[in-house]
């Protein structure tokens, strides 16, 4: 059987938090696991889920990358930064 540890929780973004406050949305926390017996470590993301005015699922990665682009819209199926993030944001609110 599978046994993780859980290595640092990772918390919710507060600026997102802010422009999302007026929607219907639960938001679940993201993890890194390690598998113990290995050096392999799963990341978890942080998942914003927005039921009202739209449905959309805005996946939080922790992650250093090149392109810098954190979040990931399930329903458009692309990468955004925090700026594009707070856009989409923003013009779903008019």
């Amino acid at each position: 059987m599978f046994k993780f540890k859980i290595i640092q929780d990772l918390k919710s973004n507060d600026e997102i938090l802010k422009i999302i406050k007026n929607y219907d949305y639960t938001v679940r926390n993201g993890k890194i696991k390690h598998l113990k017996d290995t050096n392999l470590q799963f990341i978890e993301p942080t998942e914003y889920l927005i039921t009202y005015p739209t449905t959309l699922t805005i996946f939080e990665y922790k992650v250093n990358e090149i392109a810098n682009k954190p979040f990931y819209i399930k329903e458009h199926k692309q990468k955004y930064n925090l700026k594009e993030i707070k856009q989409i944001l923003i013009k779903l609110k008019i």
